[in-house]
């Protein structure tokens, strides 16, 4: 579809955010088929179709994630899918579902990056880890923007902000591709404000496999909504304070 050009079939949160003609398709081929392998287990997708789960297993699908770079055909945009459980068990993220197995397909680039609950992660079936980076003055650091003009507002702040202590700030637009690349050790750290669970489920849990820590900003929250940030463990730590820091100097209608 891509080939025969895109098709905007619709806008949500504002009008720069859209969905094409192909996440809608892309969504219900992944849907038929996860319905003829696994007719019990139940599914959530970006685009909203949806069955309830009698296994107790749900999969979650981003059937494009970085539907923007998917429209000027740069390469940075993915299927992500991953298998699901509510059972509160380590690695739960905000949304109450952990991740137990995942893939995140790179069409334009031909990756695929796997990985399932203690198995390591993998990228066309080579193992991959995180960097051994460990001083954030050395890192790369790549993060996301949203699509409304208050929220990118305020994450063009935070950017300011980070910049001077951080190697470089890389914005590439897909979430789920950042998380893999920071699972191959391509990037240092992550880390982006306003997440839907399609956008982090299979992701997090490859960084995570590859030996990323996933936090949230505050104490009491998990990590992936309202924040999401990874990194080999005290590299991740060492983001999560500046982050903090950053968030608290902005006005409270900005936090």
């Amino acid at each position: 579809m891509r080939a025969q050009g895109v098709e905007i079939a619709n806008t949500k949160s504002s009008l720069v955010d859209v969905v094409t003609a192909a996440d809608r398709e892309a969504e219900r081929l992944v849907a038929e088929a996860l319905r003829a392998a696994r007719p019990q287990d139940g599914l959530l997708g970006e685009e909203g179709l949806s069955a309830p789960s009698i296994s107790g297993i749900t999969w979650v699908v981003d059937p494009i994630d970085g539907t923007v770079n998917y429209l000027y055909d740069l390469p940075s945009y993915a299927v992500s899918i991953a298998a699901t459980v509510e059972d509160g068990g380590p690695g739960t993220m905000a949304d109450g579902r952990r991740a137990v197995a995942g893939a995140v397909y790179v069409p334009a680039l031909d990756e695929l990056f796997t990985a399932h609950e203690g198995g390591g992660s993998q990228l066309n079936g080579r193992s991959i880890r995180v960097s051994e980076a460990e001083e954030l003055a050395l890192s790369l650091v790549a993060t996301g923007f949203g699509y409304t003009v208050e929220r990118r507002t305020e994450q063009a702040e935070v950017v300011r902000q980070l910049i001077p202590r951080v190697r470089d700030i890389r914005r590439m637009g897909a979430a789920a591709v950042d998380l893999c690349n920071l699972a191959a050790g391509r990037l240092d750290a992550y880390y982006e404000r306003g997440l839907a669970p399609w956008d982090f489920a299979a992701g997090a849990l490859i960084a995570r496999e590859a030996g990323a820590a996933i936090l949230s900003l505050a104490e009491h929250e998990l990590p992936g909504e309202p924040m999401l940030i990874a990194g080999p463990p005290s590299l991740a730590r060492d983001l999560k304070a500046e982050i903090q820091r950053a968030y608290a100097s902005l006005p409270e209608a900005g936090r």
